[in-house]
């Protein structure tokens, strides 16, 4: 992440990185990240058990499924959505065809939750990556 406090173009943050499932922190507002990734195919069910997590699609659509009181739904979110997934829901965010997002959460957020299904090789259990710019 850049510290001298310059724009940063979102399409070049995203064209510096290939990595699937493994966010960048492109900046910081308070104490939150906000976190650029490029996704495609499965997360993994989890849950942050502390705060929402904020998704907007930049390009491409997420899905998320969603285990709810009343049963397990998906919301799809098309480029230029967002969804904002509450504390303590256990979610799987996925992209069929693949997508690049935005997220913002509280800095030292796990992208796999607090709890989590068996993390899979394709998935990067992180708090977030620098933005090499």
């Amino acid at each position: 992440m850049s510290s001298d406090n310059h724009p940063i173009a979102l399409s070049d943050a995203l064209a510096s990185f290939d990595a699937l499932w493994s966010p960048r922190i492109v900046t910081r507002v308070n104490d939150y990240d906000v976190r650029v990734a490029k996704v495609e195919g499965e997360h993994l069910w989890h849950a942050h058990d502390d705060t929402d997590e904020f998704f907007l699609v930049l390009d491409g659509e997420l899905h998320i499924s969603l285990r709810e009181p009343d049963g397990e739904r998906t919301v799809r979110l098309p480029q230029g959505a967002v969804f904002t997934v509450p504390r303590g829901t256990e979610h799987k965010p996925y992209a069929p065809s693949g997508a690049a997002i935005l997220m913002f959460e509280p800095t030292g957020t796990p992208t796999v939750g607090d709890r989590h299904d068996e993390i899979p090789d394709h998935v990067d259990s992180t708090t977030g990556h620098a933005l090499d710019t």
